[in-house]
């Protein structure tokens, strides 16, 4: 007959249990949290701006659903941050771009062909505001020496096919699967027209990405309820620190006012959308350490309730 521990044995067993969990590292705790989830979102580049400072890459994310990623733009550096969040290249499915800002798709075309070159044989679509096809095309000529040399050379199949690029100019839906459901808003980014944010609809989580907008009503009303909103945003009082390190940009600060969305209006936009959680990312300036957490922060707790998160790279929520 087995005899039942004693209570003090069974507490300093529990306690031991809970003291190695303490020491367990956050990576390995948020992997167990996210691990009954079927839709993950992982912030690729988290910085603001197509300037390559600082120890945040350039604007990019991915949803997974089901292992599926759906990558949201391309800023540089897309092919190396997918990776280093542990995804293979060679599953690329879906890419999508909020808007032709260069810090948005700089990388568009080498994460398509860097997919290719490891080993990606299955259709690839994408989406976003014209001139998304030329793009496409340009870049497939541009490269065409190499491609064509790798088909011959290494047995690879024709990329070209594989890619498969769709041109929205308007609100709505754009896309659905068995797993998602993509809808589009038009969202306020002068002077580029159209700029879209995008809802997915996922099994378990629904998920908005602002893009780049001034404060939007449109994103308000797309944003109505779900569980993430990730939102650019801008530390109002950076933003002198940035004309310092830009000389050659005369008209930047008023770009900069015109287009984005400080960290209060953010707060504003999350609790009229009534959203579970909102994510700081695009971060402008997002290369300024004497910026903390706390003061990108406290501009939105100004307004919002909920649970705010400021976006680092590679950070899974």
């Amino acid at each position: 007959m087995t005899r039942a521990p004693s209570r003090r044995r069974f507490l300093a067993t529990a306690s031991l249990g809970f003291a190695a969990t303490l020491l367990l590292p956050s990576a390995v705790l948020a992997e167990a949290g996210n691990a009954k989830k079927r839709t993950r979102l992982i912030l690729l580049g988290t910085k603001g701006g197509p300037r390559p400072v600082g120890d945040r890459y350039a604007p990019s994310q991915v949803i997974v659903i089901d292992n599926v990623p759906y990558v949201i733009d391309c800023g540089d550096g897309v092919s190396w941050r997918f990776t280093a969040a542990g995804l293979a290249l060679n599953k690329l499915r879906y890419v999508f771009i909020t808007h032709q800002h260069s810090d948005h798709n700089a990388d568009y075309g080498n994460l398509i062909f860097l997919a290719w070159a490891s080993g990606l044989k299955s259709r690839v679509d994408t989406y976003g505001p014209p001139p998304l096809q030329a793009m496409t095309r340009l870049f497939f000529e541009m490269n065409s020496y190499d491609i064509n040399l790798r088909i011959k050379d290494e047995g690879r199949p024709e990329l070209v096919p594989l890619v498969h690029p769709h041109e929205i100019t308007a609100a709505g839906p754009v896309m659905q699967d068995e797993r998602v459901k993509v809808t589009a808003a038009l969202v306020k980014h002068p002077p580029v027209e159209p700029a879209f944010a995008y809802r997915f609809d996922g099994p378990d989580r629904s998920i908005v990405m602002s893009g780049d907008t001034n404060y939007s009503e449109e994103l308000i009303a797309l944003a109505e309820g779900a569980d993430v909103l990730v939102h650019e945003a801008m530390y109002l009082p950076g933003i002198e620190s940035i004309l310092k390190r830009v000389p050659n940009a005369t008209t930047l600060r008023e770009h900069l006012l015109a287009s984005h969305t400080t960290t209060e209006d953010i707060g504003k936009v999350a609790a009229k959308a009534r959203v579970k959680t909102v994510v700081l990312s695009h971060l402008v300036p997002g290369d300024d350490p004497s910026i903390t957490d706390e003061m990108w922060i406290a501009g939105v707790r100004k307004h919002f309730k909920g649970e705010i998160v400021v976006g680092r790279d590679l950070m899974e929520i």
